[in-house]
């Protein structure tokens, strides 16, 4: 998917991820959760967190990285 369709289906995301990330006690953990699946949706073939945060406009590398690695 290119950045552009998923930034259209960000709104139905969000819903998404508050349904999955809705126990996550932290705002910010919610937060990652919705970028880091932004970024698995978008095109690339690697599907690590450095791509991944390269591709998004707001991805933070090591944000993403700790989100993955430290889950609660």
């Amino acid at each position: 998917m290119k950045l552009g369709e998923v930034e259209r289906l960000r709104g139905e995301l969000v819903e998404f991820v508050a349904d999955v990330c809705g126990s996550l006690p932290r705002r910010d953990q919610r937060r990652w959760g919705e970028c880091y699946l932004r970024g698995l949706m978008l095109d690339g073939r690697r599907k690590s967190i450095q791509p991944m945060a390269e591709r998004l406009p707001d991805g933070n590398m090591q944000a993403l990285q700790q989100f993955a690695n430290q889950p609660p």
